[in-house]
């Protein structure tokens, strides 16, 4: 559960999503597109993959940050566990890049740039980590900004079993 905790961090890093370095001054399109997501989100899902499918639900809040950033703060409530996040998005016009950074009480911090396609936001975050036992785990990440909706998308292997624990989270105001 631990393992998954931090992916669900990984993955709400937009919804629950910036680089704490600081962007030059962003394109106004760039910063339009950010702004757009401005507002409280709700999701829903389901952990899948293992013994049975564990529901869960999310809440986030998106807000106007300083200067040229969007922050969020999250929080995800399974039956055996709360995960909570909290991060910022930015443009950084120097790099012509979105970048990502959050942390969360999972103890997981990440970071990620996002690649822009149209008016899509792609976010994409992998890492290895272990388990309780000290065994192997893939986590992974997708987190998609379109038309105006929030998509976050995880997934967590064990190495040792090849056991795989995913879920999708669409969220909406």
């Amino acid at each position: 559960m631990n393992a998954f905790l931090k992916v669900l961090g990984a993955g709400l890093m937009f919804q629950a999503a910036a680089l704490g370095a600081s962007p030059a001054s962003a394109g106004e399109a760039e910063l339009a597109l950010l702004s757009s997501y401005i507002g409280n989100w709700q999701g829903q899902g389901a952990l899948v993959g293992g013994d049975k499918n564990e529901p869960f639900r999310c809440r986030l809040a998106v807000a106007k940050g300083n200067q040229t950033k969007v922050t969020y703060t999250g929080r995800c409530s399974l039956v055996s566990a709360n995960l909570s996040i909290s991060g910022t998005i930015a443009f950084n016009d120097n790099a012509k890049q979105y970048e990502a950074a959050m942390s969360s009480n999972a103890g997981f911090t990440g970071l990620a740039i996002g690649k822009l396609q149209g008016q899509k936001i792609t976010f994409d975050l992998r890492e290895q980590q272990r388990d309780r036992s000290g065994s192997d785990v893939r986590i992974g990440s997708q987190i998609l900004l379109v038309d105006g909706k929030i998509t976050v998308n995880f997934e967590v292997e064990f190495n040792n079993s090849g056991d795989v624990l995913h879920a999708s989270v669409p969220f909406a105001r």
